[in-house]
């Protein structure tokens, strides 16, 4: 299962990462690289699959918490992440959240929850 992490450290002299966040024993990590439209895509994605697991009933709550290294990314751009979600969920939504050093989710529905880092995670609220 893909998880994201944040590299904290790299200390060339031992040829290591340190991650924010565990890495098992013999695991594979892939770097990437920041692509500030795909991470307010990212953020727009998340709120589509949020809203969709409350079955496209009007949201009335949407707590959004977003990894601060987002922020650091984005600088100025940071507000179209929220643009985006308010466009996804809709005016009637009450969006409230913030900025964390990481966040627990799954990684698609019905997955186990996990640490990411560099992610938007969405919690939807619906009165049904």
């Amino acid at each position: 299962m893909p998880v994201v992490r944040t590299i904290l450290a790299v200390d060339e002299a031992t040829q290591s990462l340190t991650f924010a966040g565990d890495i098992f024993q013999g695991a594979y990590a892939r770097l990437m690289k920041a692509n500030f439209d795909r991470l307010i895509d990212g953020a727009t994605d998340a709120a589509r699959t949020s809203h969709g697991a409350i079955d496209g009933t009007t949201a009335q709550l949407a707590i959004l918490i977003s990894c601060v290294g987002r922020k650091l990314l984005l600088k100025q751009r940071i507000e179209e992440e929220v643009e985006g979600v308010r466009e996804v969920l809709g005016s009637a939504a009450m969006l409230a959240g913030f900025y964390s050093y990481g966040e627990i989710s799954p990684f698609k529905p019905g997955a186990r929850c996990e640490l990411h880092n560099q992610t938007m995670t969405i919690t939807t609220l619906a009165e049904v």
